[in-house]
């Protein structure tokens, strides 16, 4: 705080007093005003003086009534809003939970204080984020590197059996970077390397030491399907688990109740056709991999029709399931037996 602040300072703790203590609900008085200037700010004020502050703040073209009272009616953000945006932050798998908590303090502070009772489902943080303290770091300068146009390097890690991140490999990556983009509460990079002619997808919260190198990064309208740049809706709908390599086109069957988690995950772009009371079949063009962990979370509602490739597979997953829930069945017989 300032020491005994000059007088024309009076305008701007006016203004933070009505963006912190006001809102429709709750309005300060001229009285109240001259009240928290001296508590807070050590500085006496007139009333008259006050009047004059709200006014000039009125006609700089801050939305602030005069009723029983001054309040501020308009924010950058709404309530709702900012319970969208915490709520993001709250159960992203990207932020760890120390710098999770600071950037949700420093989201309130965006509005009245009023707003903190709406929050305390902080609590309800999920624990299984990431260790990678450099996210924002990594953020920043992959972003800085596709706005530039230049190769971006790092060390990649990957989990391990004692639960931490280790190095896959010793030797840097260094790729094309084109997009940041955000799918099952996590961050990816959608890039490519110099030896290979698809897209790569790589999660930040594994990556450490990002650096931007000064060679130009390879145009993705060079990179085969991508000749009229990336289309990152298509792109995401194609690849709703980011797993690398070329999508397919893919046909299978499923029941109508299946309909609204379909669109869900591939968008409005699929096709449906041959509809009945029961099932209809489904189009899409997405990567085979994605495909196949998709369809064993929903395959009691669906049957690939093509390509025979993800037919063939799904269902020696599915033999595979059924012989070890055999197996497990005929065990667990055997040991009743035994008692």
């Amino acid at each position: 705080m300032i020491p005994d602040p000059p007088k024309k300072l009076s305008v701007l703790f006016i203004l933070e007093l009505l963006k912190k203590e006001t809102n429709a609900e709750h309005h300060l008085t001229q009285s109240d005003i001259v009240r928290l200037l001296a508590q807070r700010y050590h500085m006496e004020v007139e009333r008259k003086s006050v009047a004059r502050n709200i006014e000039d703040l009125i006609e700089a073209g801050y939305d602030i009534v005069h009723e029983n009272g001054y309040y501020m009616d308009s924010r950058d953000f709404e309530y709702s809003e900012l319970r969208l945006i915490i709520d993001s932050v709250l159960f992203s798998k990207n932020i760890p939970r120390q710098q999770c908590k600071k950037l949700i303090t420093k989201l309130t502070e965006l509005t009245d204080r009023y707003f903190h009772v709406r929050v305390r489902h902080i609590s309800t943080m999920p624990t299984q984020t990431t260790d990678n303290k450099q996210i924002f770091y990594t953020i920043e300068m992959l972003d800085e590197a596709i706005s530039e146009g230049k190769k971006a390097s790092f060390w990649y890690n990957e989990y391990r059996s004692d639960k931490k991140l280790h190095r896959k490999r010793d030797a840097r990556y260094v790729v094309n970077p084109y997009q940041i983009a955000a799918t099952n509460g996590r961050y990816y990079l959608i890039c490519c390397t110099d030896h290979h002619d698809n897209i790569a997808h790589y999660r930040l919260d594994h990556m450490e030491d990002v650096r931007i190198e000064e060679e130009k990064a390879k145009p993705i309208t060079e990179i085969p399907g991508n000749e009229n740049g990336l289309d990152l809706p298509r792109h995401m709908a194609e690849h709703i688990y980011m797993f690398s390599g070329e999508s397919r086109r893919v046909i299978f069957r499923a029941k109508l109740s299946a309909v609204d988690q379909i669109i869900d995950w591939f968008g409005s772009e699929v096709a449906f056709f041959n509809e009945t009371e029961d099932t209809v079949d489904v189009s899409v063009r997405v990567n085979e991999s994605a495909m196949f962990c998709w369809l064993m979370q929903y395959g009691l509602s669906c049957e690939v029709l093509s390509p025979e490739s993800l037919r063939s597979r799904v269902r020696d997953a599915v033999n595979e399931m059924a012989k070890r829930y055999n197996r497990e069945e005929e065990r667990k017989t055997a040991a009743r037996l035994k008692e």
